[in-house]
């Protein structure tokens, strides 16, 4: 049989409010807990700059596309 209950985690027991699992008493269970623990830790932020080498590259990123996007009609220059 297959069954899900709620239950509350309380040291280490579970504990269940449902009068029907009386008379499961004693029975091996399988227990999946579906959320994290309040107290987790919290990730550390990574230095994403620090793996970047700096250049010159992006910094006139958007004149060179406004340049190249006005001359990309072959039909411009026969008007």
């Amino acid at each position: 049989m297959l069954a899900a209950v709620k239950g509350v985690i309380q040291g280490n027991m579970v504990v269940i409010e449902n009068e029907d699992m009386h008379e499961y008493d004693g029975a091996e269970v399988v227990v999946t807990v579906l959320d994290y623990p309040n107290n987790k830790k919290k990730k550390e932020s990574v230095d994403w700059d620090g793996f970047v080498i700096p250049s010159d590259r992006g910094k006139n990123v958007d004149e060179y596309m406004r340049e190249m996007r006005e001359n990309d009609r072959f039909w411009k220059s026969f008007c």
